[in-house]
């Protein structure tokens, strides 16, 4: 080997050294400029309510603003599809939610894939939904759901907010384990399903557990069956649908990511700031104002909790037969 090889083989080593050490010097001195962090839904709703209850906790332990920033439409595509094609410093995160999952498997054309997009950082909330139903409704628990189901196939109606919603999908779970049949009424948003279970337009509406549990307390409808197994203070008798269904434990999940090759130290900084925000004091009672509930996994955790939650939306929407015309 020559002198010149010797020397441009050196070169050559310790360029590729300096490049592997730019993104470690850069994540070491991480945060130094505000981060953004995306939602796919506008100000004032659910998600964005979440987003801005951990925003300014997350921005305290960082010593950065982290900045809440609306991207509304195609149930938080739009936003994802912005994280996705973002730089992957650190300074661009996304608040997902169980539709990101939907997604692939609702639309024809997606523009990120919403597992290998992105790195996986936290999982923050969980949303409980219910099964609530009018007051003459022949069933007061999820076994008498089931039983009046069967008992008349396909005269039976429930509404969501949407086709292909976790609130739909979620429903149809337990038509295909229990062989029950049920006539979808899909609505634009969730705000008029409340109020048309309690004029019986509709027989039974699924939705969030704050909502409905409000209503149900003013007797103004019936609350028939949790969706998930999660205990939402001041619903702990509302008995999950598991009970009478194995294996049904569904939520929407709220979780925290950034695009695709964010550096390790970057994610395990958010995932750790993550941890501290979640397990504050105080931050349960927040949430369940809000309808949600704590539910903290770190990346590792999440990542195999997408892929199987991710696997289990595929399967319910292939068995059923859901599609979005």
């Amino acid at each position: 080997m020559t002198a010149f090889t010797t020397r441009r083989t050196a070169l050559a080593l310790a360029a590729a050294l300096l490049a592997g050490a730019a993104p470690l010097a850069g994540a070491q001195s991480y945060p130094e400029r505000p981060i953004r962090l995306l939602v796919g839904y506008s100000a004032g709703g659910g998600v964005d309510a979440m987003a801005r209850l951990v925003a300014p906790r997350l921005s305290a332990l960082l010593g950065q603003p982290v900045v809440v920033e609306n991207r509304a439409g195609a149930a938080g595509v739009i936003a994802g599809d912005v994280a996705s094609k973002a730089a992957p410093d650190g300074y661009t995160l996304f608040l997902a939610d169980s539709s990101t999952l939907i997604a692939q498997y609702m639309q024809a054309k997606l523009s990120f894939d919403p597992i290998k997009s992105f790195a996986p950082v936290a999982g923050l909330f969980k949303s409980p939904l219910m099964i609530v139903g009018t007051n003459d409704f022949p069933a007061r628990n999820p076994k008498e759901l089931v039983a009046a189901l069967k008992a008349q196939p396909g005269a039976i109606s429930f509404a969501t907010s949407g086709v292909g919603t976790v609130q739909h999908l979620g429903f149809e779970m337990m038509k295909g384990q229990t062989g029950t049949f049920a006539t979808h009424i899909p609505y634009r948003g969730a705000a008029q399903i409340v109020p048309d279970v309690i004029s019986g337009q509709v027989p039974l509406g699924v939705v969030s557990a704050t909502a409905g549990m409000s209503q149900a307390k003013a007797g103004k409808l019936r609350a028939i069956a949790m969706l998930s197994n999660d205990k939402l203070p001041g619903a702990e008798n509302v008995a999950p649908l598991s009970s009478a269904v194995p294996g049904i434990d569904v939520a929407p999940r709220l979780f925290l990511v950034a695009p695709a090759g964010t550096p390790a130290p970057i994610i395990d900084r958010l995932g750790e700031a993550a941890r501290t925000v979640m397990n504050a004091p105080d931050l349960a009672h927040a949430a369940g104002v809000l309808g949600a509930v704590p539910d903290f996994l770190p990346a590792p955790a999440l990542a195999k909790a997408l892929t199987e939650e991710s696997a289990r939306w595929s399967k319910v929407i292939r068995d059923q037969k859901i599609s979005a015309q």
